[in-house]
């Protein structure tokens, strides 16, 4: 298929290195190490369950939902605007 000056498979290969960022960001926020008996941030008990099911848990339910609502991805447009490719 004629893709001007990119060269076939350049789409998909966009597609594969936006999921595997992807992928590497998400591995990246999963909690290791001990978890936290208190949350780190209202300091409220984190129950045990939750601590089992999580290893490595820093936050309760409550304040882990509030940081994932606030979490911003990076949305990189790896394709760019027709304009900077004519240029």
């Amino acid at each position: 298929m004629a893709n001007g000056w990119a060269r076939d498979g350049a789409v998909q290969d966009q597609i594969d290195d936006s999921i595997k960022d992807a992928v590497r960001n998400a591995r990246a926020s999963i909690p290791a190490g001990a978890s936290a008996s208190h949350c780190d941030e209202c300091e409220e008990p984190i129950p045990e369950a939750r601590r089992k099911a999580v290893p490595g848990v820093r936050t309760c339910v409550k304040c882990q939902s509030e940081r994932d609502k606030a979490r911003v991805h990076s949305g990189i447009n790896r394709r760019g605007s027709k304009d900077s490719q004519l240029r």
